[in-house]
């Protein structure tokens, strides 16, 4: 079964190709990446763009982020999700269900439907 990342990965790159986006963490990692006469804006966590793009590369991301949302519930179902989840976020070995919920509240599920799967403790995933 994949994970939410791997639905966005591919798309979120040619997302950042597109804007010339690239990671930096360090000024040489900037300066070898850059063109000059280009100015850039940090994104966050070392994502650097070009000024001019970042708008639209944030909806991109957005975009991008729903889409996978969806494609993930149809290919896995939500019941699947919920399993994967949490086991993803051990919450069968600390009894917490908060960190499934974190991943998992832009899905539309709700604390009731994830403790309600953990409760039943049915660890079994159908992977496709």
């Amino acid at each position: 079964m994949k994970y939410l990342q791997d639905y966005m990965n591919e798309r979120q790159t040619k997302a950042f190709d597109e804007a010339g986006a690239f990671f930096a963490f360090s000024n040489e990692q900037f300066e070898s990446a850059r063109i000059k006469g280009i100015k850039y804006v940090s994104a966050g966590m070392g994502l650097i763009c070009p000024e001019d793009k970042l708008e639209k590369l944030i909806e991109n991301l957005n975009t991008i982020y729903k889409e996978s949302i969806q494609q993930d519930i149809k290919e896995n179902g939500i019941e699947n999700i919920i399993k994967r989840e949490l086991n993803n976020h051990e919450a069968y070995y600390t009894g917490e269900i908060d960190q499934t919920y974190d991943a998992l509240k832009d899905y539309g599920i709700t604390k009731e439907n994830i403790f309600k799967i953990f409760k039943n403790k049915n660890y079994k995933i159908k992977w496709k």
